[in-house]
């Protein structure tokens, strides 16, 4: 077996508007960029095989899922953004990908915001939930990933 086969595989994926990281809201979401975030869990986990994507666009997403699903990975990060509150068709398809772990992200601490904000309907469809540790919440469930594995 080669370095790269014996390397943790985990997927990260992105919903609407982290793309605009760095300049929506600051002081909710903080400063740092979803570059900023990618190249910290580089540099955090040199071992782990990373495969980052964003999109604004639900289908788009679903078809993420589905991809990351198909691909031989060990673990599904998923911060889907306002979707988290109405995406029924992200919760299938986390709920049908057979990755052996997922979890679920939140920059900000979702239940001490708006109240439409509290309710996911994506979290019953992964195994973990991270929110309110701003960008270190990616590193909490990349950690979850691999003592899962």
């Amino acid at each position: 077996m080669t370095q790269e086969e014996r390397q943790a595989r985990i997927t990260v994926l992105n919903g609407v508007n982290l793309g605009a990281l760095g300049r929506r809201r600051p002081e909710v979401y903080g400063k740092g960029t979803l570059g900023d975030i990618e190249a910290g869990l580089r540099e955090a986990f040199p071992d782990v095989r990373f495969t980052f994507a964003q999109t604004d666009y639900e289908g788009e997403m679903v078809g993420l899922i589905h991809a990351a699903a198909t691909e031989p990975a060990d673990g599904l990060v998923v911060n889907p953004g306002a979707w988290t509150h109405y995406a029924r068709a992200l919760h299938d398809a986390l709920e049908a990908a057979e990755s052996p772990v997922k979890v679920e992200v939140h920059l900000s601490n979702v239940h001490a915001r708006e109240e439409w904000r509290r309710h996911s309907v994506v979290s019953p469809a992964v195994d973990a939930v991270v929110a309110g540790m701003g960008a270190f919440g990616y590193h909490v469930a990349v950690r979850y990933v691999l003592s899962r594995l």
